[in-house]
């Protein structure tokens, strides 16, 4: 059983009728990020923390750590306050 905080479902319906899924455009670069990274075996790639531990709080998963990253790269965003920014 993995320890890692999840991230929201995209395709679960929200309060309002719309779906997260439908917020991003199909021609949008996050949907090849999403599944280049999906498809990554983080573990035999040596990422730390891929096996989450019993104790203490739980982390942010590797890959989507990874996925925010390589968004920043694509964007020459290097700032987390400025990634969060972009969500907004």
């Amino acid at each position: 059983m993995s320890r890692h905080i999840k991230g929201s479902s995209r395709s679960q319906a929200t309060l309002f009728p719309e779906m997260l899924e439908d917020f991003v455009a199909k021609e949008n670069p996050v949907r090849v990020i999403d599944v280049f990274v999906d498809g990554l075996d983080l573990e035999s790639l040596v990422f730390k923390g891929v096996q989450s531990k019993a104790t203490g709080r739980p982390g942010y998963h590797p890959a989507m750590l990874l996925k925010i990253y390589i968004y920043g790269y694509l964007n020459k965003i290097q700032s987390s306050r400025c990634l969060e920014r972009e969500t907004q």
